[in-house]
């Protein structure tokens, strides 16, 4: 018998531990829009303990490119890429403790475009699948634009527009109601001169109201763009 035979064969040797099953997933497709910050979502699930041997590396790859950049990495602490194109941009907003290992990215630009690559590795368990997202970086059109101001519409138009109707039916029956008493001679009270006034400030207000609405979409219409 070759020395160490007994121990291979099973009747007292250890055994390795088998290492566990280490899940990570994030999002395939992202879309931001320029200058506006956008988040890249990364989650993971382990059957060992976080520990402060956990690591999380965040990668990118430009299109049509095979050449990778490390933007992001975290051990215990969080360290984003003080160079390239990332530089001082990425953000930690994840959670180990949680299983997040998420992150954001401000300023985005369309030179952004490109896939980005969430590896984590919580010793023992090391290996799993590399999920990659897609980011899709774009500006905010006309027709994001069309439906902000659709939106003001009507939060503000259409409500401003029913209480004009309302006061004008009001000003056309207190109207016709004039009309037929000063026929007859009949003198306005102390009460209906007060009406009449109030009538006049709330066509006031109303005006005021409809102008500061067209500054409202004027402004919003400047800040699009």
């Amino acid at each position: 018998m070759r020395p160490g035979g007994a121990a291979r064969g099973g009747g007292g040797g250890a055994r390795l531990p088998l290492l566990g099953v280490l899940l990570v997933q994030a999002d395939a497709h992202v879309r931001g829009y320029v200058g506006e910050k956008v988040k890249l979502k990364c989650t993971f699930k382990s059957t060992s303990s976080v520990t402060d041997k956990l690591t999380i590396d965040w990668t990118y790859r430009p299109p049509s490119s095979s050449r990778t950049e490390s933007i992001f990495h975290y051990q215990s602490f969080q360290y984003p890429s003080t160079a390239g194109t990332f530089r001082d941009r990425v953000s930690w907003v994840g959670d180990v403790y949680k299983g997040d290992a998420s992150i954001s990215i401000s300023n985005p630009t369309l030179r952004d475009n490109g896939t980005f690559s969430c590896a984590v590795k919580n010793p023992p368990d090391v290996h799993h699948n590399i999920p990659m997202t897609e980011l899709t970086v774009t500006e905010r059109g006309f027709g994001t634009m069309l439906s902000s101001v659709a939106l003001l519409s009507i939060l503000v138009f259409i409500p401003s527009a029913v209480v004009a109707v309302l006061l004008l039916v009001r000003m056309g029956r207190k109207s016709a109601g004039l009309k037929k008493r000063s026929k007859s001679g009949y003198k306005k009270s102390s009460i209906e001169v007060s009406d009449d006034t109030d009538q006049e400030e709330g066509a006031d207000c109303m005006a005021r109201l409809c102008v500061r609405c067209a500054e409202c979409v004027d402004s919003d219409y400047d800040e699009a763009y």
